[in-house]
């Protein structure tokens, strides 16, 4: 017994991808996500693909991963896309121990994110 089908959360212009647990902060992801919103999707890829940020790698990954989604599943252009939004979220914290002078201990903090990339098929201009 499977789900009953819901609306779709998505316009029919749309198409997501979700990156999840990856391992970085939400503040520093944010900044790459920052990159790309709003742009056409060939120029958020070669921003990604000359970013000197590590995460822009799997930024890249779930930006393609959307791409194709529009492609395959809904039938978009990909010519005509836009990367509409790109958010992020924050996942679990794993929390490690450092030892310190004295005895003591510091915690340390590794936090995971998740980002969500939403793309668009804009009107095309032609």
């Amino acid at each position: 017994m499977g789900k009953a089908s819901a609306p779709r959360a998505l316009k029919d212009n749309e198409a997501r991808a979700v990156a999840r647990n990856l391992r970085v902060s939400p503040q520093k992801l944010n900044l790459v996500a920052q990159l790309i919103r709003g742009k056409k999707v060939d120029r958020a890829l070669a921003d990604l693909q000359f970013s000197r940020k590590r995460i822009a790698i799997d930024v890249r990954k779930a930006l393609e991963s959307a791409i194709a989604n529009a492609e395959n599943n809904h039938e978009l252009d990909i010519d005509d896309l836009v990367v509409a939004e790109a958010f992020v979220g924050k996942g679990l914290v794993m929390k490690r121990f450092h030892a310190r002078a004295r005895g003591r201990g510091a915690r340390i903090e590794k936090p995971f994110s998740h980002l969500t990339i939403v793309v668009r098929e804009a009107a095309s201009e032609a």
